[in-house]
């Protein structure tokens, strides 16, 4: 498999432990889904605008995904995803045959301890289409879990203003909806297997 491969390299930069895992989680707790293993992209190499938003930037493909029902999948399109400090989304970059599709949380703050990021998943989605297209997509299951889990008026107002943010940067095309950098991350991510 790929990624047993990469974890036999004597290279300090594809160490297995330099890989991270992604969880996330619902308001209550309990755990939504799990990405096991992400290659982070070295700061050094990280787009200027992207350092300067201090953003956490992991590539994955063919990465072990756990769901909260305990079932697992293999993921089968590249992604790039995005953390950026103190935002109330994170943001992924489908490399698609057909272009790169933003699939982006409504989601708290991530945050980090040792080789895992956690964040809470609050249902709201938005997705940008390669032809530049937004939807936002799970409105009915924010307002669902809205009530099950009582999000307080805090999480609310996060949450609203978190999506407005994260449309109003689509729009504007504002880093990092910028595909060439999503392409070049995985480029880098390729060529660090060999």
């Amino acid at each position: 498999m790929l990624f047993a491969a990469l974890r036999t390299r004597k290279d300090t930069a594809m160490n297995s432990e330099t890989y991270i895992m992604i969880k996330s989680f619902k308001h209550d707790g309990h755990l939504h889904r799990m990405w096991y293993e992400n290659w982070p992209v070295p700061r050094s190499e990280l787009h200027p605008d992207h350092q300067e938003q201090g953003m956490k930037v992991l590539i994955n493909h063919g990465t072990r995904i756990r769901e909260a029902d305990g079932k697992e999948w293999v993921s089968r399109i590249p992604g790039v995803t995005y953390f950026i400090p103190g935002q109330w989304f994170n943001i992924v970059a489908l490399l698609e045959t057909a272009g790169v599709r933003y699939y982006c949380n409504i989601a708290s703050p991530y945050y980090e301890y040792g080789n895992v990021i956690t964040y809470i998943d609050y249902d709201l989605d938005v997705i940008k289409l390669s032809d530049g297209s937004i939807n936002v997509v799970d409105e009915e299951e924010y307002l669902s879990h809205r009530v099950l889990y009582q999000y307080p008026n805090v999480v609310e107002t996060k949450v609203r203003q978190g999506l407005e943010r994260l449309v109003q940067w689509m729009k504007d095309s504002k880093p990092p909806f910028q595909d060439d950098e999503a392409l070049r991350y995985y480029e880098l991510w390729k060529n660090r297997q060999c």
